[in-house]
C-alpha cells in the first residue's frame, strides 16, 4: 500500500507578504546562489498558493533559474494553489505568467519528481503545532532529501510578518544558526520574538538556558542604546548589536543587521 503524505495538516493561516523576511535571507544564501539546480520547496504553504509565488519572485532576482515547488498535505489546498497558479498563467496577476512554480501533496517526506533534490526547503510555521520531542525527527526527515550543500530553514512568523525566527540547518540535520529578524520601527523590546521561536527553543525561553539568556542580553543592549535612538531605530539596533558582540555573543552576519536581523550560532542558544 502507497504511504502517504507525512505530517499534519498546518492551520493554514497563510498571509500575503508574511514570509519576506525570510525569503530575502534566503535570496542571499550560498546554497541557494551555488546550486547546480535551483529547486526550492514552500513546504506547508497553507490556505493559499500566495507564499511560493512570493518565493519565486524574491529568489528569481538572485537566481533567475530558479524554481519552486510548493507542497501540502491536503489535497483541497493543492487544488485551490493549482486554480491560483491558472490566474498567474492567464496573465491576470502581478506574478509573471511563466513563473516557475508548481504545486503538488506532499509532507516531511519531500516527494520531488525525478529523483531531484532541493537546493532549499524552507518550512514556516509548520512546526508550530507539533510537541517539542516531533521536531528533531522532522528535521531529519526534511533534510534527508536536501541535495549536497542543501539548506533547511525552519522557523515561524507573526501573521503580518514583523515577527520572524528561524533556524537554518544542513543536509545532516544539525541546526546551525539560529536568526531573530524584527521590524524595527516602534519596536518595544526584542525579546517580542519570544513568543514567535521555533519549536525547538520556544519552551526554553526561561532563566537557565541559553536562548533566555540571549533575549535577555538583547533587551538590556536595546535599552542601552536608547541614548541614540534619535538617529533611528536601524542606528539603535546596530548599536545595540555591536555591544551584544563586545559582550561576547557571536552575533554574525553583520552586513544584514540594518535589516533587523541577529543570527548567532546554534551553539550559543542550545536547550541544555
Amino acid at each position: 500500500m502507497a504511504r502517504g503524505p507525512v505530517g499534519q495538516i498546518t492551520r493554514g493561516t497563510t498571509g500575503t507578504n508574511r514570509l519576506r523576511r525570510v525569503d530575502r535571507w534566503i535570496a542571499r544564501h550560498p546554497a541557494l546562489r551555488r546550486s547546480t539546480d535551483p529547486l526550492v520547496i514552500d513546504l506547508g504553504y497553507g490556505a493559499s498558493g500566495v507564499t511560493a509565488l512570493e518565493l519565486y519572485a524574491r529568489l528569481v532576482r538572485a537566481r533567475p533559474d530558479v524554481e519552486v515547488l510548493g507542497l501540502e498535505i491536503d489535497p483541497g489546498r493543492v487544488a485551490r494553489a493549482r486554480t491560483q497558479l491558472a490566474a498567474v498563467r492567464a496573465g491576470e496577476t502581478t506574478f509573471p505568467a511563466d513563473a516557475r512554480v508548481s504545486f503538488a501533496r506532499g509532507g516531511f517526506e519531500v516527494p520531488v519528481p525525478d529523483g531531484r533534490r532541493p537546493a532549499v526547503i524552507r518550512a514556516f510555521n509548520v512546526l508550530r503545532q507539533y510537541d517539542e520531542p516531533e521536531v528533531a525527527g522532522a528535521w531529519t526527515a526534511m533534510a534527508s532529501r536536501l541535495a549536497p550543500g542543501g539548506l533547511l530553514v525552519e522557523g515561524t512568523c507573526d501573521e503580518i510578518g514583523r515577527i520572524a525566527t528561524w533556524v537554518a540547518l544542513g543536509t545532516d540535520a544539525a541546526p546551525r544558526t539560529l536568526t531573530v529578524s524584527l521590524r524595527l520601527a516602534g519596536l518595544q523590546h526584542p525579546s517580542v520574538a519570544a513568543e514567535r521561536l521555533p519549536k525547538a527553543l520556544i519552551h526554553r525561553n526561561v532563566p537557565g538556558q541559553r536562548v533566555h539568556a540571549f533575549l535577555s542580553a538583547l533587551d538590556a543592549e536595546w535599552d542601552r542604546a536608547a541614548a541614540v535612538a534619535p538617529f533611528g531605530p536601524v542606528h539603535r539596533w546596530r548599536t545595540a548589536l555591536a555591544a551584544l558582540v563586545d559582550g561576547g555573543w557571536p552575533v554574525l552576519e553583520r552586513s544584514r543587521w540594518r535589516l533587523g536581523e541577529a543570527t548567532v550560532p546554534w551553539e550559543a542558544v542550545a536547550p541544555w
